[in-house]
């Protein structure tokens, strides 16, 4: 299955609502991805679960360091006064794009839960 080509995650699973999927919500992704590539669900592999939670947590747009020992410790503290009130940012969107990734997102969960339907049929005739 084609990577989620926009940055967003996923709002429907399986016609369900979904918020920040859980570690779960993952595993289960991933077991499925395994299923409908003809492999033992219960040993998904790391690409699996990679690709699991990009589909379901979209790319992640932050590049932030992890915090560590040598970096958590705070040296001093700055005396910050906004000098500007700032301004609106821009939206990256509009709402035609919104409308069409929300389709594309439609057709490929729908695509995903067909491929997994057709193993499980596959599974159950082979006995």
């Amino acid at each position: 299955m084609n990577d989620n080509p926009h940055p967003a995650g996923k709002i429907s699973v399986h016609g369900n609502g979904v918020g920040t999927p859980s570690p779960d919500a993952v595993e289960k992704r991933a077991r499925e991805i395994a299923l409908i590539a003809e492999r033992d669900p219960d040993e998904f592999t790391d690409a699996d679960w990679a690709q699991a939670r990009r589909e379901l947590l979209g790319t992640q747009m932050s590049n932030a360091p992890e915090e560590t020992d040598d970096n958590a410790e705070v040296v001093e503290e700055w005396n910050v006064v906004a000098s500007s009130a700032g301004h609106r940012a821009p939206r990256v969107e509009d709402e035609e794009n919104v409308g069409e990734h929300l389709v594309e997102d439609g057709i490929q969960e729908a695509a995903h839960d067909q491929m997994v339907e057709a193993r499980k049929e596959e599974l159950e005739q082979e006995g």
